[in-house]
């Protein structure tokens, strides 16, 4: 009888990593890689992750960057949020795959999603990256877009921003505002203070005092200096606005 078929895919991912970590057992790699292999040809996906890192970083195999990134793809398939930052580091370094940071935001963004640190960590990373380095208006346009599909505040902000003006993108009060709401429903604070810029010129929506005392105090009451300078204005306005209709009357 074979190992694959004396163990379930669980257990000889266990013997994998006792070999791995030497725990209980001689540490041995190459044991370690036996194991995952049995256990990964079974589709068990932490044994695909971990069997992918071992050819990551040449462990008990020959190193091989295409051997890592299809184990860490037939994991990251399966929803392994470990696996899919790794292939998402992959995809943004070039190895084993062509690069790609439309792929490397995908892979992070599902791993992130599932509160894996380290891909929320590259995600910042690569969107800080994307913003120091010079590119035309256009490409900082669709670099934003990436981001701000995967849920980003920042970048649906930003984004929100190159629609309002107009940079890299077609002129559009509508975009913008739709950005901006997603960031502002996120809590985000700029995003906050510019959709209620929005409301209160009328820009992109229907005019609104209502919504627009609204959102900049929900991004004043989080410490929006602009926020508060604007809800003190739209105030000020609305007051006096009432005492010009009390005298006309």
């Amino acid at each position: 009888m074979t190992d694959s078929k004396q163990y379930s895919a669980k257990e000889c991912f266990d013997k994998g990593k006792a070999y791995h970590d030497g725990n209980g057992v001689e540490q041995s790699y190459e044991e370690a890689v036996r194991w995952y292999r049995l256990s990964a040809d079974q589709g068990y996906a932490d044994a695909q992750c971990n069997l992918g890192w071992m050819y990551d970083v040449g462990r008990g195999v020959e190193q091989s960057d295409v051997e890592a990134v299809k184990w860490y793809r037939l994991a990251a398939d399966q929803g392994h949020a470990g696996a899919q930052c790794y292939l998402g580091v992959m995809y943004e370094s070039g190895r084993g795959v062509e690069q790609s940071d439309a792929e490397a935001v995908k892979w992070y963004g599902l791993a992130a999603e599932q509160g894996n640190a380290d891909a929320q960590f590259n995600l910042e990373w690569m969107y800080g990256g994307c913003k120091r380095v010079e590119r035309s208006r256009e490409e900082t346009a669709k670099l934003y877009r990436l981001f701000a599909d995967q849920g980003f505040a920042d970048a649906q902000w930003d984004l929100g921003l190159l629609y309002e003006y107009g940079e890299g993108v077609e002129q559009s009060y509508k975009e913008a505002v739709k950005w901006y709401r997603l960031a502002a429903n996120q809590g985000h604070t700029g995003a906050q203070c510019d959709l209620g810029l929005m409301y209160e010129y009328g820009k992109g929506v229907k005019q609104s005092y209502e919504e627009a005392i609204k959102w900049y105090k929900l991004a004043a009451d989080q410490g929006g200096i602009e926020a508060k300078e604007r809800l003190d204005h739209i105030l000020e306005k609305i007051i006096h606005h009432d005492i010009w209709l009390t005298r006309r009357g």
